[in-house]
């Protein structure tokens, strides 16, 4: 773990990165609340390119809860089955459009609680959705922001939700709503697993990471 990242070299990472990317944006398609969830939902161990190839089609005709039940568990299957765990996915989906339609009147909750009572949805996703959807700065963890967070020292914890609140607590409040996404960002494209391409890094001159590659 590297050591904490000082505020003012924090501020001067998100600095970096807005001026970089001011509005960086979420990669998984959707046209409402509901259907991001599902997005979110089909995309754990799966990548955002694999679930939007498969979710075209599906958003066509099932972009309500309504519509994914009237759909049917084996016509959503039809949709997904290119992606990873699609009969669990297929189930957790058509049992959450079930719960909405029973007891949020066909609507998507906005709250942290209430996302995660539906089946197939934790505390990552249930930040993205709040995140993307209500523009509230919650921060969903994965992977890559938790690579990045313990490397840089801008958020380091021994757990994803250790990192989560080290990014509430040490992020400025005026970058809060995009840092997982840029974090995430910096994560797949720059900062990655095995050879992070540090050469090409906008903030490697501020960044602790001792194996800097050449």
């Amino acid at each position: 773990m590297a050591r904490q990242m000082s505020y003012h070299e924090i501020r001067e990472v998100f600095r970096r990165f807005h001026t970089s990317e001011p509005e960086p944006k979420g990669e998984l398609e959707h046209v409402n609340a509901y259907t991001l969830v599902v997005a979110v939902a089909l995309s754990a161990q799966a990548t955002d390119a694999g679930v939007n190839k498969a979710t075209r089609k599906l958003f066509a005709v099932a972009d309500t809860p309504e519509k994914m039940l009237a759909l049917g568990e084996e016509g959503l299957v039809e949709h997904i089955k290119t992606i990873g765990l699609f009969r669990q996915k297929a189930k957790n989906v058509m049992k959450l459009s079930q719960i909405l339609v029973d007891e949020y009147d066909g609507e998507v909750p906005n709250s942290r609680a209430a996302l995660q009572s539906l089946p197939g949805v934790g505390r990552k996703t249930a930040n993205v959705v709040l995140n993307m959807w209500w523009r509230y700065p919650s921060q969903a963890v994965d992977t890559h922001i938790f690579r990045v967070g313990n490397r840089t020292g801008i958020a380091p914890g021994k757990d994803v939700v250790a990192v989560e609140r080290a990014i509430e607590d040490n992020v400025p409040v005026d970058y809060a709503l995009h840092a997982h996404h840029w974090l995430i960002l910096h994560g797949r494209y720059i900062c990655v697993a095995r050879k992070p391409k540090c050469p090409a890094c906008i903030i490697n001159d501020l960044c602790p990471f001792e194996e800097k590659t050449q």
